[in-house]
């Protein structure tokens, strides 16, 4: 296991609740009771409390140097600021914020209390991302969205004078009744607002999302039949790139843009398999052993079966513990999710040559077929490549055993 496996680690709270789902969405979350908040986030603490013991259980290093923390959902802002207070009491309590920690909440658009915000700064909270998704309001609330263009750009306002200015945005590719006048239209926005970062995605059909399902199902539904092609889908991620990066916005991973400086410090972890804990439901984690393996863990996605134990193992439902080939099958599919690509040199440095060049070869396949380029030893997704990247991964999930493209699903953990 390489050295850097070791020395920070990240946490990751999952907050499931949300006002309304929207119709695309497959994370574990939903909308609950206002009363299962605060049960929520004792869990959250007891849990965040158990994990160093929880570790050493395990046989696994978890660092106490934290440099990378995030809330995702779900609706994490839908917290009150009392349950941030608790929630980084704790993690005080067990772990040491490094000085330049990035802390993270992901935030729906007018859903963020004046009470919450001023919490959030007197936490360290120094990052937000707000899910958008689309800025033309009759999309947006087609979708199951609540804001309105006017709601996310005063919220930015509100956060800026606050003084959170390191800000993302998320777009949407997909929605039902977009067009490409529309959406040329929310990326317009979105880059006159001057964020430093945005997060554009391509709609996902599948039968995680009662949108996914009724598009699957060739019912009607949830505006299914205003769905965009999968041609204008694509024609839209496409002009996102470029004009992205005409806007100072250079892509940096499939569907993350950046000023320079200005990457998600925490994603990045994913993509270069650093060590992770994930807390709450279904979270997963990916932590180091002695041995050279990697445990990856996951919890349960069902609320009700998170709730009712009061030990940290008890919702885990799913631990994989990853030998030499499966982390190099790891290193691709997730190591090709980002423009710098994955590096021949340090692969086997990390693996030895021997265990590393059978997947290397595969690379230059793969650049035969244009999928991927070859410069200067490393290899990375072409622009095709980028549009079937699941396709592209597949090819590195045989090294070892018969995964399934559905693992890179635990690899990430997320986020989006």
């Amino acid at each position: 296991m390489a050295a850097s496996l070791r020395q920070t680690s990240g946490l990751y709270f999952s907050v499931p609740f949300c006002r309304s789902k929207c119709t695309y969405c497959n994370f574990a979350s939903g909308v609950y009771p206002a009363s299962e908040h605060s049960k929520y986030v004792d869990r959250l603490v007891s849990d965040l409390s158990a994990a160093p013991a929880w570790a050493r259980s395990m046989q696994v290093t978890l660092s106490r140097q934290v440099d990378t923390v995030y809330f995702g959902g779900g609706t994490p802002s839908l917290l009150s600021g009392d349950h941030f207070r608790q929630i980084f009491r704790a993690i005080r309590n067990e772990f040491m914020l490094t000085r330049d920690a990035e802390i993270t909440v992901e935030c729906a658009p007018g859903q963020l209390s004046d009470a919450t915000l001023g919490a959030m700064v007197e936490v360290g909270v120094n990052r937000v991302s707000l899910g958008v998704q689309s800025f033309i309001d009759e999309e947006a609330h087609r979708s199951g969205r609540l804001h309105s263009r006017a709601q996310v750009l005063d919220d930015l306002h509100r956060l800026r004078s606050a003084g959170i200015n390191n800000l993302n945005l998320d777009l949407l590719a997909g929605l039902a009744g977009q067009t490409l006048q529309s959406w040329r239209e929310s990326l317009s926005v979105l880059i006159d607002t001057g964020v430093p970062h945005a997060s554009v995605y391509m709609l996902e059909i599948d039968e995680e999302s009662r949108l996914g399902r009724e598009l699957l199902s060739g019912g009607a539904r949830y505006g299914a039949e205003l769905v965009p092609s999968d041609d204008a889908i694509v024609q839209m991620y496409e002009e996102s790139v470029e004009a992205l990066s005409e806007a100072g916005l250079k892509q940096y991973e499939i569907s993350n843009f950046a000023q320079p400086g200005r990457e998600s410090a925490h994603n990045l972890r994913y993509w270069q398999r650093k060590p992770y804990l994930g807390i709450g439901l279904d979270a997963s984690s990916m932590l180091p052993a002695e041995d050279g393996s990697v445990l990856r863990a996951a919890t349960t996605a069902d609320l009700d079966e998170f709730l009712k134990h009061s030990d940290r193992q008890e919702p885990i439902i799913e631990t994989s513990w990853l030998g030499p080939t499966q982390q190099i099958e790891e290193a691709w599919f997730l190591g090709l999710r980002r423009n710098a690509g994955v590096s021949f040199a340090a692969l086997r440095k990390e693996f030895g040559a021997e265990a590393a060049d059978p997947s290397i070869a595969i690379a230059r396949r793969l650049a035969d077929e244009g999928l991927l380029s070859i410069q200067r030893g490393k290899a990375a997704l072409t622009s095709r490549g980028r549009l079937i990247s699941n396709n592209v991964f597949a090819e590195f999930l045989g090294l070892g055993r018969g995964w399934s493209v559905e693992e890179e699903d635990c690899a990430e953990a997320v986020a989006h």
